[in-house]
């Protein structure tokens, strides 16, 4: 039975972290404390330092040879259900990967580290930290990168299907990566090249747009190949800091279907299509346009999705704005220094085409990779309408895909603050436990000062992120109550049956109930974001389901303990 000090006992442990989080509200949205670009900085630190320091305290003193078995078989065996049933959906009833991504993300990873530790602390002891350690680790080490390998299988694929169409990927035998291609999410304009042989057979080569061109934009033309979207079919390449709009007329010269630059006011370069406009200026990489650039491990401001009356950009502080579409022939665009003629041509490289061989029997040909937000895919029976007209869309060599996925994951956990404080704190403790050796003084407290504010600024940085929402349900109310659904009641359901299964009883068994209740975790938010994926569930799981997390997990604690 619940008593009052028991009730009391939780108050205490959640009410300082929601406040932590209301004064970050507040310090935004109602008293203008900080700007969204202090705010960047703030969750930077949260993201490389606080976060991931907190990571290695609470690892590193939990002590690997006493692990809870059943606790962690009914955790994996929960996740693994999950998985099971999503798959089986997804591949006989025609679910997608891209839901089955986004419902496992949705259904399995809570926010064990940040809420988790404090709030079962206080509801069934201390013991539960070493249970929430151990989640932890498991989390950090096997599922978020499994979940960022089911990313990056997504985006190949996607690379695949819009670079090599229909029966032509089967031919691709061998996919290589420059040293700078950290992943294939889209975040930096990518451009592939193809190698054809006398026998058909395709060598791709994957870098970036920007390693292989020179400083200045200045000596060199720059191929731009626009990716489908629905603003009068192009895209949007370039970054400029915000300054008063000014209006230009178009006057587009075309050649062989290509537009060409023209300067506007200001001898802006403007690269026309038809009707749309945009600008280009001197020393600025070209970017694909999306959501917020910042660093890949932080909260940033999840702007709205742009429409076909919208262009959505970013400003060199990583911080969205946004500016009107072409109107009758003119368009709104920010100024830029005066530049000398600069040619910017949409298609293919100069010299370079499907019909220009460079001797030897072989054929290369280069093409720029875009990808696009799921919001804007095509319909699945278009799709499958294109397919069956090329003769059905083929894939390479599943041991090609394979090596391909595997170097951009390990390239992307090599970048990633919680991979070394997850791996490091682990070998910390498997040496300090087996041999009873005690960490140094001196960095034992350097750690401690610093995972100390850990969890109150990482409370802080999910106030920030609040407060600079347009709005806490993104992805509408019906997606907003199927994701509250599946978070607080479809997890914690699995997680009760995976836990009787293998025998977990008492108190153990609230708190693997409980813990599947926590809400959102942050980790997959960031992915879906990076990746385009339905990052507005994913936002709405984080900053709704925090609010409303308080009082679904007490209403838990209450019921478990009558």
């Amino acid at each position: 039975m619940i008593t009052g000090d028991d009730f009391y006992k939780v108050m205490c442990a959640m009410v300082p972290l929601y406040f932590a989080m209301l004064v970050a509200y507040g310090s935004v949205k109602w008293w203008k404390i900080f700007t969204p670009e202090q705010c960047s900085g703030i969750n930077r630190f949260v993201a490389v330092f606080a976060v991931p320091v907190l990571s290695f305290h609470f690892i590193s003193q939990n002590n690997p040879y006493q692990m809870d078995t059943k606790f962690i078989l009914a955790d994996t065996l929960s996740k693994v259900i999950v998985l099971v049933i999503l798959s089986v959906w997804a591949i006989f009833f025609n679910g997608g990967l891209d839901w089955l991504i986004t419902l496992f993300s949705v259904a399995t990873l809570p926010n064990t580290l940040v809420m988790g530790i404090p709030l079962l602390m206080a509801m069934y002891g201390d013991f539960t930290q070493s249970l929430m350690v151990q989640v932890v680790v498991l989390q950090c080490i096997i599922w978020y990168t499994l979940l960022l390998f089911l990313f990056e299988y997504r985006a190949a694929t996607l690379l695949i299907k819009t670079q090599f169409p229909g029966p032509t990927a089967a031919s691709i035998t061998k996919i290589e990566l420059d040293n700078d291609v950290i992943s294939l999410d889209g975040r930096d304009p990518l451009r592939t090249e193809s190698e054809t042989d006398g026998i058909g057979r395709i060598r791709v080569r994957i870098r970036r747009s920007t390693s292989s061109a020179p400083d200045s934009v200045l000596s060199s033309s720059i191929c731009l190949t626009p990716r489908p979207s629905n603003l009068s079919n192009a895209e949007i390449f370039s970054v400029n800091t915000p300054a008063p709009f000014h209006e230009y007329n178009i006057n587009p010269n075309t050649n062989n279907g290509y537009s060409h630059y023209n300067h506007g006011a200001n001898n802006e370069i403007i690269i026309c299509n038809g009707d749309l406009g945009f600008g280009y200026r001197s020393g600025t990489s070209p970017r694909l346009s999306g959501y917020a650039s910042s660093d890949a491990y932080s909260l940033q401001p999840t702007p709205r999705a742009s429409n076909f009356n919208e262009l959505d950009v970013t400003n060199a502080a990583g911080t969205p704005y946004w500016v009107r579409s072409p109107v009758a022939g003119k368009f709104f665009r920010h100024p830029s220094p005066a530049v000398p003629e600069v040619r910017m041509v949409w298609g293919e490289s100069p010299g370079k085409g499907q019909n220009g061989g460079t001797g030897g029997g072989k054929d290369i040909t280069e093409k720029e990779i875009s990808f696009r937000d799921s919001s804007k895919t095509t319909a699945p029976e278009e799709t499958n309408s294109k397919d069956a007209a090329t003769g059905g869309q083929e894939m390479p060599r599943a041991f090609v895909m394979l090596k391909l996925i595997l170097i951009v994951v390990g390239r992307k956990l090599s970048r990633n603050p919680n991979t070394y404080s997850s791996v490091l704190g682990l070998l910390w403790s498997l040496i300090s436990f087996k041999w009873n050796v005690g960490m140094p003084s001196l960095v034992k407290y350097s750690i401690k000062i610093i995972s100390d504010a850990g969890l109150g600024m990482a409370m802080f940085s999910l106030g920030l992120f609040m407060a600079l929402q347009p709005r806490i349900i993104a992805c509408g109310k019906k997606r907003a109550t199927m994701g509250m659904a599946i978070r607080f009641i479809c997890g914690p359901v699995v997680m009760s049956a995976a836990s009787v299964a293998v025998g977990l009883r008492g108190l153990r068994l609230r708190a693997a109930i409980v813990q599947a209740a926590l809400p959102q975790g942050i980790v997959p938010f960031v992915f879906a974001r990076e990746y385009g994926l339905h990052p507005d569930i994913l936002s709405t799981g984080v900053i709704f389901g925090m609010l409303v997390s308080l009082p679904v997990t007490l209403l838990y604690y209450i019921c478990l303990g009558l």
